[in-house]
Parts: structure tokens; sequence; C-alpha cells
């Protein structure tokens, strides 16, 4: 009976073993790391580093100015009789504009030819009795005090003449400033009043400008007034005629901003073009762009990394390992097609400008097809 026992258990202890056994391989098998695959390239765009950053060209509104505007005014007072030409219309030089009442000043001459013909005759007089004295003195008949005090009335009707004689003259000029003539060719560009107004001595009547030379009148900022020095050659274009380019040239600078616009007031002489321009046209003044000695990137090829957020950076290829590695570099002033300004790197290097942030030191990359812009 125990004979019969034993195999038995002998038997059971060999299963366990066996399942036991196989259950070790398999969480053996189980807990294994399969082996690892290697990542494929990663496919990137990359861009020959090469081209010298050129900025847009700057661009101001302006308006067409004359360079020479004159202000319209009398030099007396008086009441408008008459205002001889309108706004728009061109004159001569000598031609009358407008006039004044005149008779007060006609009075006032009239008064003075009077007083002066008066004074004439007076001196006259005081010099035929100065003659007489003078026989009478040599002759010893009056004394030397008499000849004096006639000597000196001599003296003072002659110094009256010819006091009158510059009022005479004053008043004289006076009645020629109530017409108002004008001082060179130009054309009107305003008027403030009408035959009948009351108007001051030195009171604004219009302007008159000069259509010799025009200009273009600009506002520009602070930051752009370094760019901008008398003498540089720039070009302008019209509303009217947006396709053609007239040359001119910055004439003037202002040394102190508009305390309205906090802007300085730049004229630029136009060099050609007067017989399509008017005062008043809407202009726009383009400035030369200035050339960078930095180079230009595309946008796309910049990033930060999140421990240098401040950082810019680039991943600059290694083209014989086909890897990437960060360089930092300085940016500068955005430029146009979506490119930057930037220092730090060399012509002739390849950046990447697709997919930099999923890129990471030392990983390998493959060029595509249409990334190579070089």
């Amino acid at each position: 009976m125990c004979n019969l026992i034993y195999p038995r258990n002998a038997r059971r202890r060999l299963l366990l073993r066996t399942v036991l056994l196989s259950l070790l391989v398999f969480f053996a098998v189980g807990c294994s790391s399969p082996p690892e695959s290697v990542a494929p390239p990663r496919p990137v765009w990359v861009f020959q580093v090469g081209e010298t950053a050129v900025f847009s060209p700057a661009s101001f509104a302006g308006e067409i100015v004359p360079r020479r505007e004159t202000t319209l005014a009398f030099r007396v007072a008086g009441k408008l009789a008459a205002r001889l030409v309108d706004v728009g219309e061109r004159v001569h030089k000598g031609q009358v504009l407008a006039r004044l009442e005149p008779s007060d000043y006609q009075l006032a001459t009239r008064n003075l030819k009077a007083q002066l013909a008066a004074a004439r005759a007076e001196s006259h007089l005081t010099h035929a009795d100065l003659l007489r004295y003078q026989e009478l003195l040599a002759q010893n008949v009056i004394s030397a005090p008499e000849w004096e005090r006639r000597q000196t009335a001599d003296i003072t009707a002659r110094e009256r003449v010819a006091a009158l004689e510059a009022q005479f003259r004053q008043t004289g000029n006076q009645l020629g400033y109530a017409e108002l003539l004008a001082e060179r060719d130009g054309v009107i560009t305003a008027l403030t009043v009408e035959a009948g107004e009351v108007v001051a001595a030195g009171q604004s009547l219009g302007s008159l400008a000069q259509l010799d030379e025009q200009e273009v009148l600009i506002q520009i900022p602070e930051q752009r007034l370094a760019e901008i020095l008398p003498g540089v050659a720039v070009f302008v274009t019209l509303s009217v005629a947006p396709e053609r380019r007239l040359k001119a040239t910055i004439r003037e600078v202002a040394a102190s901003t508009d305390p309205a616009t906090r802007t300085y007031r730049v004229r630029a002489t136009l060099l050609e073009g007067r017989e399509i321009t008017r005062l008043g046209m809407t202009a726009t003044l383009w400035l030369p762009p200035p050339i960078s000695s930095n180079l230009a990137i595309p946008r796309s090829a910049v990033f930060a990394p999140h421990e240098q957020p401040l950082q810019a950076k680039v991943w600059l290829l290694d083209t014989a390992a086909m890897t990437v590695h960060s360089i930092p570099v300085v940016l500068g002033q955005p430029l146009a097609d979506q490119r930057i300004e930037a220092s730090g790197l060399t012509p002739g290097q390849r950046i990447v400008t697709a997919g930099v942030h999923r890129l990471k030191e030392g990983q390998t990359v493959s060029l595509t097809k249409q990334g190579d812009q070089s």
C-alpha cells in the first residue's frame, strides 16, 4: 500500500516544479525590456545664410507746399475799399491786390503840404532878414546879440521846413500803402477779408505762394530722425500718379518737435515733376532703405528654449554628420518677406527653418526635397 502512494506523491511534486519553473520563465520574459529601436532621421527644411539684411523703404505721407509763402498785409490801417483778386489766381509782381479807402491819408497829405508851403515861405523871410541884419551888424547899427537872435530864427525856420518835408514824404508813403501790391509772381493761396472790413496795420489778409520751387512737407517721429539729414536723396510719389517717382532732396529738418504732435517737420525740395504737381496735393515721401551689416534669416528659424525664454537661438546643421545643434543669435529689426535681421551667424551656414520646436541637441535630420532653400 505504501509503495502505491509514494509514486503518486512524486508525480505531484514533479508537476508542481514544472508549473513553478514555467511561471518563473514567463515572468522573466515579461519583465525584460525589448531592444531599443533606432529613431529615423527627422526631415527638416534648411536655409543657407548669405543675404545681407535690407530694410524696406520707409514712407511718410505729406503734401505739396511752396518753398516760399508770403503773408499779405497792409502796412497801414483803414477800411478795405476793394479786393481785386481771388484764391487760386495767379498774380505778377507789382500787381494791385487790394485797396483801402485813401481819404484820410489824402487829407493828411494835403494838410502837411500846406504846412510845408507856409514853413518854406517863413524860412525865406527869416533868411532875408538875416542877410539884412548882417549888413547892419557890419555898420555897427545893431548889437551882436540881436544878430544872433536873427541867426537862430533862420536856423529854426530851415529845420522846421526839413521836418515838415520828412512828414510829408511819410504821409505820401502811407497814401501809397493804401494799395496792397504783390511782392513777387505767384498764386494767391488764401484770403481772409472782404471789402468793407476795417483792418489793422499788419493784420494778415491772406497768403501769396511762389511757384518757382515746390516742396513736400512731412512729419516724422523722433525714432527716425537719425535717418533723415539735409541733402539726402529721396523720391516722391503722388496719389494722382502713383506709378511715377519724382526725385527730391531733403532741404530742411526742424530743430525741435511740434508741441502738439511731438514730431519733427521735414521739407524735401522737388527736383522734377512740376508739370503735374499742384499745391496741396497728397504726396508720399520714400526714404532710401538702410543696408545693415547683419544677415537676414527667416523668422521661422528662430526659437527660444524653455530654460532660456529670453535667448533667441537657431538650429545649425552639421552637413557632415547631418545633426543639429543650437546657437544663440541677436535679433534686429523685422524685414520684408517674413525675415528678420540677425547677428551671430556666418554666410554659408545652414539653419533649420521648419519644426524647430521639435528638435533636440545632436538629433539626426534629413533634408526634404522642398526644404533645402539654399
